[in-house]
């Protein structure tokens, strides 16, 4: 079969996440069916861009068929990511009849994030008279309206809940990776029968072997901090708002004189406040550190005593969560201190960790307390559940067999 897979952020593992596309197409190319997945050129996601002209660029990255259409740089999220937003979609819609007409999709997937590319798949998979499949990562625009604060009433709102209603009424098959999102979208024309559950997962092959080394500098200060005799907490991620890291540092000046030290690991637009946040404070025992490469991440957690994901308190996440980085804490072994409120809890389910209240820097720091007095032993009994949880339920080979059969499509 061929499939065409719309991911306005799509990624490769030499230009960085989101990963999701390349690993679900790869385990597809690799059971035989054709992937041509249509990506911009500008992401603030990537670490590293693809280099485009003025016309789109063709790539083939383990036999999966990338097209790069240009798109302008942005920061943040205001008119610069619309346009950027635009530009893709634009250019996608100009190129519909040549890509039906070439490429001949039997599956046609929208799934940038913003449910927009609805449109555009739509136009697709009519000219080729494909099976139209609607991915859901995050609800737009509710995720706008209660996490930016964005009026419900704003155009771009409006332009995103028109786009929603628009996928739940003619999506042959939606896939969600949240997995209590079903009665929103019935509240939005969905027939319950064409929905199906698709999380997020781990790659095999990333897991398997030896690992690739960690800098000097990060091995040399958890070692430093270990040889001192404290426990090392540590996050390894986006630096936004959404991600709690300003609860975790509140929960690092109440530990201050208690035997712990924080290691933070990743970039985004929220690390130079944070950076200055940890300096003005004097938190000593909080070290923050770039991004590393993926081929790093196992060693770097499995350095970890105690693996840190937080959450905001908001009524989002009633409809569930599917983070990318808590399948890496559970594939490597790690216990981990949840700090969330959601429709679902894969670490209370998998029982490899402690979750505790989210915003709150008193049950973070207590719930790092209650691990922290636990045995080497017993934390690496939480690490091990985790882990088996997902080689049972969230590797890719397994995943994305599941969304074949969700598209009604032969393994």
């Amino acid at each position: 079969m061929n499939v065409l897979y719309i991911e306005h952020y799509a990624g490769t593992p030499a230009l960085g996440m989101e990963y999701r596309p390349y690993y679900l197409a790869r385990e597809w190319v690799r059971t035989g069916h054709r992937v041509q997945i249509l990506a911009a050129s500008y992401s603030h996601v990537r670490a590293h861009q693809p280099v485009v002209g003025e016309q789109a660029l063709n790539e083939v990255v383990d036999g999966i068929s990338y097209r790069w259409y240009p798109t302008p740089p942005y920061g943040g999220n205001g008119v610069g990511r619309a346009l950027n937003i635009w530009a893709f979609l634009r250019q996608v819609r100009r190129d519909a009849a040549r890509l039906a007409a070439t490429f001949k999709p039997d599956v046609v997937i929208a799934s940038s994030t913003y449910p927009m590319d609805i449109w555009v798949a739509r136009r697709i998979a009519r000219l080729a008279r494909a099976k139209l499949v609607f991915e859901l990562h995050d609800l737009w625009p509710l995720s706008l309206i209660e996490l930016s604060g964005m009026s419900p009433y704003h155009p771009f709102a409006l332009l995103c809940a028109k786009a929603e209603r628009d996928a739940c009424r003619d999506a042959e098959v939606v896939v969600s990776m949240l997995p209590k999102a079903q009665q929103h979208l019935v509240e939005r024309g969905l027939d319950p029968a064409r929905l199906h559950i698709v999380p997020n997962g781990i790659a095999l092959d990333e897991w398997q072997g030896q690992t690739a080394s960690l800098s000097i500098e990060i091995a040399a200060h958890i070692d430093e901090q270990r040889a001192a005799g404290r426990t090392v907490v540590g996050y390894a991620g986006s630096h936004g708002l959404p991600n709690a890291l300003d609860v975790l540092l509140d929960a690092a000046h109440a530990l201050r004189d208690e035997p712990f030290a924080f290691v933070l690991v990743g970039d985004g637009l929220q690390k130079q406040r944070l950076a200055q946040r940890v300096a003005r404070e004097g938190l000593d025992k909080v070290a923050m550190f770039a991004p590393v490469a993926k081929a790093q991440i196992p060693t770097l957690l499995a350095s970890l005593d105690i693996a840190y994901i937080g959450w905001q308190r908001t009524p989002i996440y009633r409809f569930g969560i599917a983070p990318n980085k808590l399948m890496d804490y559970m594939m490597a072994g790690c216990a981990v201190l949840h700090s969330v409120d959601a429709g679902n809890d894969p670490v209370a389910e998998a029982r490899c960790g402690v979750t505790v209240a989210p915003e709150s820097a008193d049950a973070v720091a207590q719930g790092l307390r209650q691990l922290a007095a636990l045995s080497a032993g017993e934390r690496r009994a939480m690490g091990e559940r985790g882990r088996a949880f997902v080689l049972a339920h969230h590797t890719y080979p397994v995943l994305a067999r599941r969304f074949l059969d969700a598209c009604g499509l032969a393994a």
